[in-house]
């Protein structure tokens, strides 16, 4: 067992770890950490009311984060100043293997781990995307790297503050048992969706950006975390997706690869209708949205499909291609509203759908 002190004696020996506290001691620093916080909550408020002006817009929440960083860990800092001289700080709380955990290691733990986290956040904020822009990496890319950084960093402060406190990772080895006794009875799709990130993450069948279609639903990959992915849809809705449906089943990705793609738009028009004319005007439409947007491209050139005989039409497709997937609708709304005003102009009839009747006499009855 990596504990070593059974219940009723780690009862007993919490007690007379709380009976060296020196609570007149404890009680000031309390009143010190009260002070710290009106003091934050009075430049807060200043804060508040300068980024009112229009000069000063931005000071609010650049000062929150400051003070939010030098509160939390000021504390922590002052915390370990203010009791070094204290024995219940140095004091055994229990044993982990062979290492005697006190309240002061669990203290450098948490502020190795927690600036640790802080650091890696800035970084992948403000110094990364720097690089980013430099390489011309695109949004895929730059959310893998700050991903795996920030998985890095963290691990190598798990190592560092397990080192710190003298823990030898040798002991970890029963809970990796442990962990692999779970995985094989409950955690198999935890497991799965894990390793499944990671796959998404390096390999990138997908990525941050992509327009996806999952089950007729569109939407654009918001964040891909290890456990999950996060779709946001055309309407705005946010849709979680474990992460080994990307392997298992059958995604579309607009984006993957080629950006470009083509987009059908089909026509009806009446019976003897000019097709000729039908063509003319259907790449004439494809001309001016092309000028007008840039979105359809000249190269591959638009093409006017005769697609069928319909029941009641002429049906036409005209199919062009466009340079950004994630613009299909806005381009097909763009092309429909073009075509129906310039058949307007060219006095081009859409038909309705039309049904003949045949009424056959009927006979005379019997006896009538």
């Amino acid at each position: 067992m990596l504990l070593t002190i059974q219940p009723e004696e780690l009862t007993e020996h919490w007690y007379e770890v709380f009976e060296k506290i020196e609570w007149t001691e404890l009680l000031l620093f309390l009143f010190y950490v009260t002070c710290i916080f009106l003091v934050r909550a009075v430049v807060l408020a200043i804060s508040r009311r300068l980024s009112k002006k229009r000069m000063f817009r931005h000071v609010d929440s650049i000062l929150r984060s400051l003070l939010n960083w030098a509160t939390t860990y000021g504390i922590l800092l002052f915390m370990i100043f203010y009791f070094s001289d204290s024995d219940w700080m140095f004091d055994r709380l229990f044993e982990f293997g062979n290492v005697e955990i006190t309240a002061f290691l669990l203290i450098l733990v948490i502020l190795i781990v927690s600036l640790a986290n802080r650091g890696a956040k800035i970084i992948t904020r403000y110094i990364l995307p720097n690089v980013y822009q430099r390489y011309h990496l695109d949004r895929g890319v730059s959310y893998t790297f700050d991903r795996m950084f920030h998985y890095t960093v963290m691990a190598i402060a798990i190592l560092v503050s397990l080192t710190t406190v003298g823990l030898d990772l040798s002991a970890l080895t029963v809970f990796a048992g442990v962990l692999g006794v779970g995985i094989g009875f409950g955690l198999q799709n935890i497991a799965s969706n894990f390793i499944s990130g990671i796959i998404l993450l390096f390999e990138r069948p997908i990525k941050v950006g992509d327009r996806v279609i999952i089950d007729d639903l569109i939407g654009d990959v918001d964040k891909i975390s290890l456990r999950s992915t996060v779709i946001k849809t055309i309407h705005n809705e946010h849709v979680i997706v474990p992460n080994s449906y990307f392997l298992e089943e059958q995604v579309i990705n607009r984006s993957y690869g080629d950006p470009r793609m083509r987009l059908v738009v089909p026509v009806g028009v009446a019976y003897g209708t000019d097709a000729e004319k039908i063509k003319r005007v259907l790449l004439q439409a494809a001309q001016e949205e092309h000028q007008e947007g840039g979105v359809v491209l000249l190269d591959p050139e638009p093409f006017v499909n005769f697609s069928a005989f319909g029941e009641s039409s002429l049906d036409f497709e005209l199919m062009v291609w466009i340079a950004n997937s994630n613009q299909v609708i806005t381009t097909k709304s763009a092309l429909n509203f073009r075509i129906n005003r310039l058949f307007a102009e060219q006095n081009i009839e859409i038909p309705f759908p039309q049904r003949d009747l045949h009424i056959k006499s009927m006979p005379e009855i019997a006896g009538e």
